[in-house]
């Protein structure tokens, strides 16, 4: 590797269901959730360097703060100290996801570190996957450090393969109207109904629990997924907590069409096209 060329993406988390069934004693909720990842996200390059530090730059830079509190340097910095590595890491995130958006922003520019600083150290990468480093930053992060389509228990960090001929390759838009929709305040909107298990072989006829507390706060995010409604997608839901939602595709021309059209319609929203990992 020429680490001054280093660089990976930090794919976009999409949920393809997400069944919330009920509300732990610390605080946490236990989730079953189907993980899919977008082929496409924000960008993150590293350098040699004597120090941690972060440069943040895109589209979606204003307002994120490069300090020690950033989940790239936490996540460097705890690999840093697992590993007793005494080297440090110049981080440039090219930030292309909305923040705030229900797919992983955050966590996934942190895993992203952690795959950067792993090739960057030397450090074997199987340990990455097998440590427990990726719960300590957020439970969507062991997730996201592989990036591959996998079933979710506990808070989301309980991680088994999935493997799905529907998911892969599929062509995926993603559309957020641009409303920060942090986590904490869904969940406490959610009314605590266990409305069932979901059934991983069909997670197509699932659902999102969060969906409709999301929407009771934000409720533009039903006039998302009715967007995506009249694009005649194969399927359409919200991900995570919000606002970001997704709709799937038979085929690339199909889902450019969709984008084009809700970009005429609603120019002021956000979309990604892509396809699933």
């Amino acid at each position: 590797m020429n680490p001054s060329h280093a660089s990976e993406t930090a794919y976009a988390k999409i949920n393809l269901a997400l069944h919330v069934r009920m509300r732990r004693a610390d605080g946490y909720h236990e989730l079953e959730t189907v993980f899919a990842f977008a082929e496409d996200g924000d960008r993150l390059t590293v350098a040699p360097a004597e120090s941690l530090s972060l440069t943040i730059t895109g589209r979606f830079a204003e307002g994120l703060s490069a300090d020690a509190d950033n989940l790239v340097l936490r996540a460097a910095r705890l690999l840093q100290q697992r590993c007793g590595i005494g080297q440090g890491a110049a981080f440039t995130l090219d930030k292309q996801l909305p923040v705030a958006a229900g797919i992983g922003g955050g966590s996934a520019d942190a895993a992203a570190a952690l795959r950067l600083a792993v090739r960057l150290w030397g450090l074997d990468a199987a340990q990455l996957l097998t440590a427990d480093l990726g719960a300590e930053l957020g439970a969507d992060v062991p997730a996201c450090i592989a990036s591959q389509t996998c079933i979710g228990t506990g808070v989301g960090e309980q991680l088994l393969p999935f493997a799905d001929a529907a998911i892969s390759g599929r062509a995926v838009l993603l559309v957020n109207p641009l409303i920060a929709c942090p986590t904490g305040p869904v969940f406490r909107q959610w009314d605590g109904v266990d409305r069932g298990p979901l059934d991983f072989a069909n997670w197509h006829d699932g659902r999102n629990d969060l969906e409709k507390p999301a929407i009771s706060l934000h409720p533009e995010i039903a006039e998302v997924l009715r967007q995506l409604d009249m694009t005649k997608p194969d399927l359409a839901r919200m991900s995570g907590s919000g606002a970001t939602c997704f709709a799937l595709y038979a085929s690339v021309e199909a889902r450019n069409d969709a984008q084009q059209a809700i970009a005429a319609a609603c120019p002021q929203w956000w979309t990604m096209a892509s396809s699933l990992r």
